[in-house]
């Protein structure tokens, strides 16, 4: 379909509408509804090309493996808190953890144990600050600000074991094919690492908030409802008191299952990947990223399964409670749906081609990647994925710097740094939606708070780009 200021419509309609409700779900189903309809202008064709936009995203390979993985971690901790996993570490870490600062601390060094994805790292560290919360006077808010600093933009500049290396050195690989460029990849990839300017400054601003600066929502004065509501919460935690003392303290209840899926990712990436390659850290790279994810957390759902099993746990409760974890995360999995279809419509409907080719003809070749970066990010803003931005501009971003003779190496960074934005300040990026449903958080909210020093950091990574182009012109 030729593209036209219509393309714009189904996007511009998500946020007022999300807004407007309260809830993300609503505004993704008006923007996916009105693109269908856009796509096929009949009663019955758009309801069917909804549909077909739903079942085609859901059958993609990679989509899938996301949906399967989220609802067996999910699982896997359902059983873990069953088991008192949960409880034993966080007494066990709330013993050496006195201070709000020491929580803070715990919350960066896990990162260390949990780069290998972002939605991995949330649901892995995110229940376990969560009950840590109940003990220390710190802002959910400021623990999740922290949580998604360590995740998205910390995971694009691992060059190894993560399950986005394989994606990005690929997209670079067709990218250097498409304009004749015969260079390995993979080391026009770690060339362009230094130069997502936007995941150091984020980074940097998480530390500032984490140690110098309060981060959250601004509590109100204490009226007849709040005191209310905060019977209600004390009458609430006095219930969740009472079904604790039914839980076993059993902090290798949560190592070992942690401990088995980091392991076992760890040797299947290389295990995949060396068949490809005799190097071992290309190996890694060379690896099916998300497949090996999969295997590993099955690898220690089944160990688990049988370690439970042996301290007298029953296979029915063990069953139920792994059901109803993994349906915890039905609302995550329905807006995953609903955004890769939303994205998949509106790129038929020519939404980037669009505001591309608008652009394109007024940028001087000197500042292509701050342009670059900056046509992303509000493209990822949007669409709220950070793949699907890289997707889309990669190839356009390495063609216009290889004509422009503007260096190629510098707009690769800018790509990933948009992404690396619209993954961490979008309503609509999973992330968001997976931390604020483990934490309690609500969405719309939590994102505008976010949104300030996202758009510092933002800003300064444009100057970086205008700076950087300037230099290396």
């Amino acid at each position: 379909m030729e593209s036209s200021w219509i393309s714009l419509m189904p996007f511009l309609i998500v946020i007022p509408v999300a807004v407007l409700s309260k809830q993300i779900l609503p505004g993704l189903f008006a923007g996916l509804i009105l693109g269908s309809y856009l796509k096929q202008p009949s009663i019955f064709g758009g309801i069917k090309t909804l549909i077909s936009y739903i079942e085609n995203n859901l059958l993609n390979i990679n989509n899938i493996r996301i949906i399967i993985f989220l609802y067996v971690f999910a699982g896997l901790i359902s059983l873990i808190k069953l088991t008192g996993g949960i409880k034993g570490f966080v007494q066990m870490m709330g013993q050496k953890m006195k201070t709000k600062q020491a929580a803070v601390g715990f919350t960066w060094l896990s990162t260390l144990g949990t780069f290998i994805n972002p939605n991995f790292r949330i649901v892995t560290i995110a229940p376990i600050m969560k009950a840590l919360l109940e003990r220390l006077p710190l802002s959910p808010e400021k623990i999740g600000f922290i949580i998604e600093v360590t995740s998205n933009p910390v995971v694009v500049l691992v060059p190894i074991a993560t399950a986005f290396v394989g994606y990005m050195v690929s997209l670079i690989d067709t990218a250097l094919v498409q304009v004749a460029i015969n260079e390995s990849p993979y080391s026009i990839f770690i060339k362009s690492l230094p130069f997502n300017f936007f995941s150091f400054i984020i980074i940097a601003l998480g530390i500032y908030y984490s140690y110098f600066k309060d981060f959250g929502f601004k509590k109100e004065g204490i009226s007849i409802n709040n005191s209310e509501n905060l019977r209600e919460e004390e009458a609430l935690r006095e219930c969740l008191k009472s079904y604790e003392k039914d839980i076993p303290n059993k902090p290798w209840n949560l190592i070992l299952p942690l401990s088995t899926v980091l392991s076992a990712t760890f040797f299947l990436s290389w295990w995949d990947g060396h068949f490809q390659t005799d190097n071992f850290f290309e190996a890694f790279v060379k690896a099916d990223a998300l497949g090996v994810m999969l295997e590993a957390v099955f690898i220690s759902l089944i160990v688990t399964i049988f370690f439970f099993l042996a301290q007298g746990f029953s296979i029915a409760k063990l069953v139920t409670h792994f059901i109803r974890g993994g349906n915890e995360l039905a609302s995550v999995i329905t807006m995953l749906t609903l955004v890769w279809a939303l994205s998949a419509v509106s790129n038929d409907l020519g939404f980037a081609n669009y505001i591309s080719s608008h652009l394109v003809g007024l940028i001087p070749a000197t500042f292509i990647a701050p342009a670059v970066f900056v046509l992303g990010g509000i493209l990822a803003y949007f669409i709220g994925s950070s793949w699907g931005i890289w997707g889309l501009l990669m190839p356009l971003g390495v063609t216009l710097a290889h004509q422009s003779g503007a260096n190629i190496i510098l707009v690769i960074g800018a790509v990933f740094a948009s992404g690396t934005f619209g993954a961490f300040a979008s309503p609509l990026s999973d992330n968001s939606v997976t931390l604020c449903a483990i934490l309690e958080l609500p969405l719309m909210k939590y994102t505008r708070l976010k949104l300030k020093p996202s758009l510092i950091a933002a800003g300064l990574t444009t100057i970086l780009f205008v700076i950087a182009s300037i230099i290396l012109s």
